[in-house]
């Protein structure tokens, strides 16, 4: 296994920085748009930025309608609605548990065999859950909820993309962010209320919202992302994008004065050590170590 160069190592910093720094956008963009019609607005840039690159076949179409729903509806729209009464640290971190949700799922539906190493990971991470959802922090259950919920769609979506005839991965983020637009648009549209009026009123921060995830985090981050899977073995990139729910929390201190207390601290290295415990061998960390 080659070790990563400088170069792909400042990217990396680049990518899972963009990534934590998307949560902080999202929480400003939610100062001034309702969370669903923020999010449908995020669909329809992601789908004219990527679309016009990308073509369609038959095939992929069933699957892309399904990924609309589970990953674009279920994931993404829950996820901002529990954004509204969760910090940016502890969003980042509850998405966070799609990982070992997935492993379970996919044990369950594609009979895939979990060592003790992946059983003893997701036990740790689900005690972090346990801890970090204590914290004094989180007054509001409802959005550690939404937050749980959000992860077992990006789960759900994991194990259906195995099945799916194959596609490259920005050409799925655009086609699914075109066929999620009428489902979170209608949501939008039956349970808030003064979208646009909201919207022309719009300062900095609900536009930051909207377009620093749509093209900082789905297109750029993800486009480079994708870039170093092609040029790396993924148990040698995955384990960095462990390090986004880190800075996402001491972002959510730095910048919007987010507290900090110890259940919030050790549930947060709880969950991520155990999901690096389930998904990288100990071979490669040795190796990382090495290098």
């Amino acid at each position: 296994m080659k070790p990563v160069s400088l170069r792909d190592v400042l990217i990396l910093i680049v990518v899972v920085n963009g990534w934590a720094f998307n949560v902080i956008a999202m929480k400003f963009g939610l100062m001034e748009l309702p969370p669903l019609f923020m999010l449908t607005l995020r669909f329809v840039l992601v789908a004219a930025m990527l679309l016009p690159f990308h073509r369609l076949t038959r095939r992929q179409l069933p699957g892309m309608l399904l990924l609309a729903f589970t990953f674009g509806f279920v994931h993404f729209g829950l996820m901002v609605i529990g954004m509204q009464t969760a910090d940016a640290g502890t969003t980042a971190v509850f998405i966070q548990m799609g990982t070992p949700l997935a492993m379970l799922l996919a044990a369950f539906c594609l009979k895939e065999r979990l060592g003790y190493r992946q059983i003893g990971g997701v036990l740790v991470a689900f005690t972090g859950v346990i801890i970090l959802a204590g914290s004094p922090a989180l007054t509001h259950w409802q959005g550690i909820m939404w937050l749980l919920i959000s992860a077992c769609g990006w789960a759900c979506s994991t194990v259906i993309i195995k099945r799916l005839p194959p596609i490259a991965p920005l050409a799925m983020t655009g086609w699914l962010s075109l066929f999620a637009i009428p489902l979170v648009g209608l949501s939008s549209w039956l349970t808030e209320q003064h979208q646009f009026t909201l919207l022309m009123q719009a300062g900095w921060r609900g536009w930051l919202g909207v377009i620093y995830s749509a093209s900082g985090s789905s297109v750029l981050a993800y486009s480079l992302w994708y870039g170093l899977l092609k040029r790396y073995p993924a148990s040698q990139i995955l384990p960095w994008s462990l390090l986004s729910p880190a800075l996402a929390l001491l972002m959510g201190v730095a910048i919007l004065h987010e507290t900090l207390d110890h259940s919030k601290v050790l549930g947060t290295l709880l969950i991520v050590g155990g999901i690096l415990l389930a998904v990288v061998r100990v071979q490669v960390l040795r190796r990382r170590v090495l290098v």
